[in-house]
């Protein structure tokens, strides 16, 4: 009977096993690798551009510097766009996505979002002579916008009979704009006082405000242990003061008090 038992538990466990196959964990990827994949914006000052050195530089680099850091691991930088951050992400070319991303119901349908490390308001910037109160006021203005960012899926559903041109990301959006392609775009606020004061003789006055619009961190779906580690950093980093210190390097004024997931 002893050894019919030890057969018995040896099926159940083996039965066990198969039914329970072993799950995913990037966390514990990224541990034991000893690396991170994090995916950055290098088109969007002052959250991700290139220095006087040609250097990765701003918030979102920053931050993720210290997410390496507090993971323990090497930083693996890899330049992405608004069209592209999300595609990069749920193809495992990435662990984690910071590039100034709104959370939205339709973009949650393929990524996992963490709580807003980041304040800033979207908006459509120009020339005051086009000042809007409601969107459709806009008319039928050239409007340029990155493709798949916030503003794109924000002004297209707040004036769906614009004339919304789209461009692959923001560079292209504001050398559009320089260039008289298109009468105003859509950026974030810190993003257009950015650019204003690098062209002080083009018109980057809000033109129409679309919404207020945290910027958060994404993971592909089901990676709920790094998730939760991402929320406990942000957390942490609020606390001690950490982002607070690099909203008033970057953006020279102090965080908004923002919500948590």
């Amino acid at each position: 009977m002893g050894l019919l038992t030890k057969l018995f538990a040896g099926a159940l466990v083996a039965l066990g096993l198969a039914a329970s196959p072993a799950q995913a964990d990037a966390l514990q990827d990224i541990l034991d690798k000893g690396e991170v994949r994090i995916g950055v914006p290098l088109d969007v000052p002052v959250y991700g551009f290139l220095d006087a050195n040609q250097k990765p530089a701003g918030l979102d680099i920053d931050i993720a510097n210290l997410i390496a850091k507090e993971l323990g691991v090497e930083l693996k930088l890899q330049q992405i766009t608004g069209i592209n951050r999300i595609p990069y992400l749920v193809t495992n070319k990435l662990d984690i996505v910071i590039a100034v991303m709104g959370a939205t119901p339709g973009r949650a349908k393929s990524i996992m979002f963490s709580s807003p490390y980041s304040s800033l308001y979207i908006g459509i910037f120009g020339p005051t002579k086009y000042t809007a109160a409601t969107a459709p006021d806009l008319g039928d203005i050239k409007i340029g916008v990155p493709r798949g960012t916030t503003q794109d899926i924000s002004i297209s559903e707040l004036h769906p009979e614009g004339n919304i041109v789209r461009f692959e990301d923001d560079a292209t959006t504001v050398a559009a704009f320089l260039a008289g392609q298109v009468d105003v775009f859509g950026t974030a606020n810190i993003v257009a006082r950015a650019l204003a004061e690098k062209n002080p003789d083009k018109d980057f006055s809000p033109v129409y405000k679309i919404r207020t619009s945290p910027a958060h961190m994404g993971v592909r779906h089901g990676e709920f242990n790094l998730l939760r580690w991402l929320d406990t950093f942000i957390f942490y980093s609020k606390m001690n003061g950490t982002l607070e210190r690099l909203h008033q390097k970057w953006m020279g004024e102090p965080m908004a008090d923002l919500p948590s997931f």
